[in-house]
Formats: structure tokens, sequence, C-alpha cells
């Protein structure tokens, strides 16, 4: 068989574990194989300039991945509890022994107030301007 058809035969190979096996390390890894194939079926260099062209198209596969988890957008933030609460209206509560309370929707949350506003009365509109663990940081509307 001719050293072309090995590397391309490895290749297509590591491509197919590739779709077996989680992960996309054998995919950069099957393409340079293949490629490496491709150019020895254009020239019939020796063997060591074979390895060169396949650890060459390894890293720009490699540098090509990079980039692309580079690019990736950050995921959005669902079914977190500041995504739905933060910029919220609610209304504070009769404080419990764990200090002050907000109503937001139909929750109650612990919350956290200012400290020009700590004195707020039961009744006061606030916002939500963030969430610190369980605990809503408001401030008087």
């Amino acid at each position: 068989m001719d050293a072309p058809l090995i590397w391309i035969l490895a290749g297509l190979v590591l491509l197919g574990a590739e779709v077996m096996l989680p992960g996309v390390f054998l995919l950069w890894i099957g393409l340079a194989a293949i490629g490496t194939g491709l150019v020895l079926f254009a020239v019939a260099p020796p063997f060591w300039v074979a390895v060169a062209v396949f650890i060459a198209l390894l890293a720009a596969g490699i540098a090509v991945a990079l980039r692309l988890k580079r690019a990736e957008h950050p995921r959005p933030r669902v079914n977190t509890p500041d995504a739905g609460l933060v910029g919220r209206f609610g209304v504070l509560t009769e404080p419990g022994a764990a200090g002050p309370r907000v109503r937001v929707g139909d929750s109650d949350w612990a919350a956290r107030l200012p400290r020009d506003a700590s004195e707020t009365p039961a009744g006061t509109r606030v916002r939500v301007e963030g969430v610190d663990g369980t605990t809503l940081v408001v401030r008087p509307d």
C-alpha cells in the first residue's frame, strides 16, 4: 500500500474514532493526516518531510481550534437569580429576625438596603440592583 493511502486511511480512522469518542481532539489529528496524504499524492518527499508536513498541518489545526474557542460568545445567564430579578420592583415587608425582606412578584426574599436607606419603612417600593447569594440588594425607588 502506498504511503499517501496509509496517511489518508489513518486520518479517516481517527475521524471515525472522533465520532465515537467524546471531545474534539482527534478531529485535528485526523484532518492533518488526511492533508498529509493529499500532499504526498502530489509530491513524493522523504519520510521526514511527510512528518514535518503532518506536524505543520496539526499545528495549523490547533491554532484554528484555539482561535475558534476564543471567538465563542459568553453563555447567556439563564435561570440564575440575577437574570430575572435585577431591575424588577418589589415592596419591603415587615422585617424578620434576620433583617429586612422584600416581596418581588409572588416570592419573599431576604434584602439588603444601602446604609443611607437602612431606616426605610415597610411598604416602600424598592428596585432590585443585584443579587448576593439568596439576598437581594435593593434601593428605594
